[in-house]
């Protein structure tokens, strides 16, 4: 346990949780307003996870901590709304990689947009020292926590 934080304060992971829920409530409302009101919170979990050359849905899945199943069966409902699109995987002719389509990445600009708001806001609450205090220790604390960086 910390020595300098109380036993009544919430751990680490509860702190860094808060500010991830409140972006993601903002980028999702911007979605919204934008016309992109038919992508899921569990479809964006699984969307933003898609890599820039096309993510296996195994690997997905796996990214997302969801079952396989679970991982097609949103990568379906992203397909048919024209998110994402299947595409031979050319390292191995019998899978495929889910890779974002046109539509995926006209969201992909407006989420963008959302989350430059929200880091320019956070920026201007808590100052640009702690601000970049705070990048700094998230991203050092990105090496030991985050296995797909």
């Amino acid at each position: 346990m910390d020595e300098d934080a109380p036993e009544d304060q919430p751990n680490l992971g509860l702190l860094c949780f808060f500010p991830y829920r409140a972006m993601e409530g903002r980028v999702m409302d911007a979605l919204a307003e934008a016309g992109f009101d038919d992508i899921t919170l569990a479809q964006s979990r699984v969307f933003q996870r898609i890599g820039p050359n096309g993510t296996r849905v195994t690997d997905l899945a796996e990214q997302a901590r969801i079952s396989k199943q679970t991982a097609t069966f949103l990568v379906d409902q992203l397909e048919r709304a024209g998110y994402v699109e299947r595409v031979p995987d050319p390292t191995d002719a019998r899978a495929r990689l889910v890779r974002i389509a046109a539509r995926g990445e006209a969201g992909v600009a407006v989420a963008r947009m959302a989350e430059a708001e929200v880091e320019a806001e956070w920026t201007r609450h808590l100052g640009r020292r702690d601000a970049a205090h705070l990048r700094r220790a998230l991203t050092r604390l990105r090496e030991i926590a985050d296995p797909y960086r």
